[in-house]
């Protein structure tokens, strides 16, 4: 009988693979070519099918052209955040100076570099959506450093991989094919729920997706006759094939078990087989382990609870034993095929690791569990790594684990790890928390929970605020907190009543201001209040005489000045408002767009105060400012996505229409990053639409509407501008005033119950008058004549020459054209190019003159007005020539 073969039994494993092993080539001929081209290659199968033997037949194919990575799930490490991509980019990091690193990094190094575990967590949390960015960022430029020697990151038992980890490889794939970059990843075909969404999104953008099926009886007769001799008979073959299944890791393991025992290889043995084949997996397999003794038997536990990193200094110090001991111990096991390595140890195959971990009596792999925490935090690596292992342990009232559980969370949290964290303060409270820090813990999982599931964290926050234990500021914040939830949830007016009520009870102070400006905040962001005048009426009466002299008045002049901007006020006064609330024109410490105290609302509702006043100047500074403290911050998800949405605002309030929508597009597919139907969305698919309609693509801006759902029922929260009249502009721009006409009723309504005048937040009046002026002229003007002395009370530029100009429509012609020159002046010396130039359309038509139409034309052209442009050409051409003298 032939010897065995090790390096010729991992080739045979890959009979049948050759269309795999192709598609691999190419993928590789097409990473190493002139293009450069990557991607994604999916494998997928039953367990033991070999996916570990394809990986390795690839990285055979890269090695000699391509820098090869890998990395593998673990069963025992699936809630360990970013364990996987370590794996995966720190080997690429080897050589590389610490200063070279943080160049390859850039603008990223502070939010990627503790997810790759380069620095120490810092104390913020970090922005999940911003460190997946950041790591896309990061292995987009590792991809161009390699690009003589292409990177390839081959990724096993994905299936098995941390949810972050996974999360990541998902935004990565989409941009894979730009890159020069290869994922080749395998995974279980029955993957665990909660990682089958994530694997169904890579198997959809990978470029081959491939289920491995196993061998055929003539592979596995190929493959016996390989590993054993050609004496190896045709029944004796068909036996191997029908206890295995085809499977390459049990055939395998089978057919070394059949050099073990010395078995021949003829029809005699067949009968043996069956029970050969069972010591390779399961209760077999556990038997053979305990037949070596009781040392290996512990060092093999040990080395299971550890999962990954199997150090065997570790290993010996949680099994009882001497690094002697364990040395001893582990050749053996090597030599039952159990593990292989030694520095660290691995379990031979992921099959191996299952069935040993699940071997251990329970109450054993608990305690073995609460060591390997105690050992792992003993060894430096951490209060993070340690709490995988804490989450194994039964509660013990043990004070002691509820800190280390804390602690966890924090280092969570600030890799951007929401998730597990979440998971760390749930098992904390479990323990329990002795009774003092027991609302704190409720206070820190419902802060986790806040960017993952506002809903969780309404009821952690409402049962923390109900306990005693949060005091003082940390209440405040608590409650700020909830309401911040509410809100999100577009639970507008319990957010407004939860501070409401908080403040009631609170003594004078800062604490007290803070939640009555988030009380206002909150009201006056609601779509529908029961007592906004008087509402108004207090905030004036509290913020006018203020000056600004600490965050407390700032925030409340802030709230004041987007307030009287809404109710159509004077703009000087809403100016010097807004002028008070910043320092230097900027937000003061403390009330920037990061910090969590006051909240980004703050700077932002001073500067769309700013946009809506003939300033949008002052509010483009202010937003451009987000952006680049959103993007420094690693704030890549609603924050960066409003922040968008705010720079399109000025730039659609100063005409700039082509720069307002494509920050207004960047801003709706962040926010679609986030999820669907947030209130960022609403503002962004908003305002959107109004650029769209103004640049005159109707059927773009519908496309817009239908795919977001915009159109009633509105949501609870305010949209930026007036949603209904945004809409309502849709509708008349298709023909459909009968449903303008009752939209904009509906929005007149509200806005006059609530003393809410601005009509260029909200042009209902003008867009009614407008659409009534052939049914119900009467009304028409008397809504025009209305909304004109609301405009002149605002006093802006803007807001008189739209009046001026929905005024002329129902002027007598020798009225008509003087209301369209004074129009065309406020409307000039306002920021409103786009406005400027419908109004000199409108005025040139009335005084015929085709010079005017031309200047108007190229007006709206320089705005990114199209249709308003090409409208001004055409009525140039029929004005000259229906006054061109007839020919002779």
């Amino acid at each position: 009988m032939p010897p065995s073969r090790p390096e010729h039994r991992f080739a045979v494993t890959l009979l049948e693979r050759e269309p795999e092993l192709a598609a691999a080539a190419r993928a590789v001929e097409a990473l190493c070519g002139p293009a450069a081209t990557g991607g994604l290659l999916v494998y997928r199968g039953e367990a033991g099918i070999g996916r570990t033997a394809l990986l390795a037949a690839v990285r055979r194919i890269a090695g000699d052209r391509c820098t090869v990575s890998g990395g593998c799930g673990g069963e025992t490490v699936t809630s360990v955040p970013f364990h996987l991509v370590r794996q995966l980019l720190r080997p690429v990091l080897a050589g590389l100076t610490d200063d070279r690193v943080r160049r390859l990094l850039g603008d990223w190094y502070e939010v990627a570099a503790p997810a790759l575990g380069l620095t120490a967590p810092g104390a913020r949390a970090a922005d999940p959506q911003g460190v997946r960015d950041g790591l896309d960022r990061f292995a987009a430029r590792l991809a161009e450093r390699h690009r003589t020697r292409p990177l390839v990151l081959l990724v096993d038992d994905a299936h098995w991989a941390d949810r972050e980890s996974l999360g990541w490889l998902a935004s990565l794939a989409v941009s894979l094919p730009g890159l020069p970059l290869l994922v080749v990843l395998a995974h279980r075909a029955d993957p665990p729920p909660a990682s089958a969404r994530l694997l169904d999104r890579l198997g959809e953008a990978a470029r081959l997706r491939v289920t491995l099926h196993p061998l055929s009886p003539g592979a596995t007769a190929e493959l016996a006759r390989a590993t054993l001799g050609d004496r190896a008979d045709d029944p004796f073959c068909r036996e191997v094939w029908a206890v295995t299944g085809g499977n390459p890791y049990e055939t395998v393991e089978l057919l070394a078990r059949v050099q073990d025992r010395m078995l021949d290889p003829v029809e005699r043995s067949a009968g043996l087989l069956r029970d050969l084949g069972t010591s390779s997996r399961g209760s077999g397999l556990v038997s053979r382990l305990e037949r070596l003794g009781t040392g290996p038997t512990r060092l093999a536990w040990a080395a299971a609870v550890l999962g990954t990193g199997i150090t065997p200094g570790l290993a010996a110090s949680l099994a009882g034993m001497t690094t002697a001991e364990a040395a001893d111990c582990a050749e053996r096991l090597r030599r039952a095929r159990i593990v292989t390595g030694s520095e660290p140890l691995e379990f031979a195959h992921p099959l191996i690791a299952s069935a040993v971990y699940r071997s251990i009596p329970p109450a054993t792999r608990t305690a073995l569990h609460g060591r390997a925490a105690w050992a792992v935090a003993g060894a430096g690596l951490g209060a993070a790594a340690a709490s995988r292992h804490l989450l194994e342990v039964h509660p013990d009232d043990d004070e002691e684990v509820v800190a280390q559980l804390r602690e966890a969370a924090r280092e969570h949290l600030a890799v951007g790890a929401p998730e597990a964290a979440r998971r760390c303060l749930e098992r904390a409270l479990q323990e329990p928390p002795p009774p003092h820090l027991y609302a704190r813990v409720l206070y820190e999982l419902g802060c986790a929970a806040l960017l993952t599931s506002p809903a969780a964290t309404v009821r952690h926050l409402r049962s923390a605020l109900a306990l005693p234990g949060l005091d003082g500021e940390l209440r405040t914040d608590a409650t700020c907190r909830l309401a911040q939830a509410l809100a999100h949830n577009d639970q507008l007016r319990e957010a407004a009543h939860s501070v409401a009520a908080e403040a009631a009870r609170a003594p004078e102070g800062p604490a007290r201001t803070r939640l009555r400006a988030a009380h206002f905040m909150y009201e006056a962001f609601r779509a529908t209040e029961e007592d906004g005048a008087g509402r108004s009426r207090r905030l004036a009466e509290l913020a006018d005489h203020l000056p600004g002299a600490d965050n407390a008045e700032r925030a409340l002049l802030s709230l004041r000045a987007f307030d009287a901007m809404l109710r159509g006020e004077d703009a000087e006064h809403v100016l010097r408002l807004c002028d008070r609330a910043l320092v230097g024109g900027r937000p003061a410490r403390g009330l920037g767009w990061t910090d969590t105290e006051w909240g980004f609302e703050t700077p932002a509702v001073v500067g769309v105060a700013y946009a809506f006043t003939d300033r949008p100047d002052r509010a483009l500074d202010l937003f451009e400012e987000a952006v680049r403290a959103y993007e420094i911050s690693g704030w890549r998800g609603a924050h960066l996505a409003f922040a968008h949405t705010l720079v399109g605002l000025a730039h659609r309030r100063r005409g700039a229409l082509v720069e307002a929508e494509g920050f207004l597009r960047e801003g709706l597919r962040l926010a679609g990053r986030v999820g669907s139907g947030l209130p960022v969305q609403w503002d962004a698919v908003c305002l959107l639409v109004d650029t769209l309609l103004a640049r005159g693509r109707v059927a773009e801006a519908r496309d817009v509407a239908t795919r977001h759902r915009f159109g009633p029922p509105w949501p609870s929260a305010m949209i930026l501008p007036d949603a209904r009249c945004v809409h309502a502009r849709l509708l008349l721009a298709e023909g459909r005033t009968g449903e303008a006409v009752a939209e904009l009723e509906d929005a007149g309504r509200a806005f006059e119950a609530r003393d809410r005048h601005n009509g260029l937040w909200a042009p209902w009046a003008f867009d009614l008058a407008r659409a009534l002026a052939e049914d119900d002229p009467a009304r028409a003007a008397r809504l025009a004549t209305r909304a004109r002395v609301r405009a002149e009370r605002l006093g802006t530029d803007t807001a008189i020459g739209e009046a001026l100009r929905c005024a002329a429509l129902f002027a007598r012609p020798e009225e008509a054209v003087p209301l369209l020159a004074q129009a065309v002046r406020h409307l000039a010396a306002s920021p409103s190019a786009y406005e400027h130039a419908q109004a000199l359309h409108q005025y040139a038509l009335a005084v015929g003159r085709p010079e005017d139409l031309t200047r108007a034309s190229g007006l709206a052209a320089a705005c990114g007005a199209d249709a308003l442009a090409a409208r001004a050409l055409a009525d140039r051409a029929r004005l000259t020539r229906d006054t061109d003298p007839a020919p002779e």
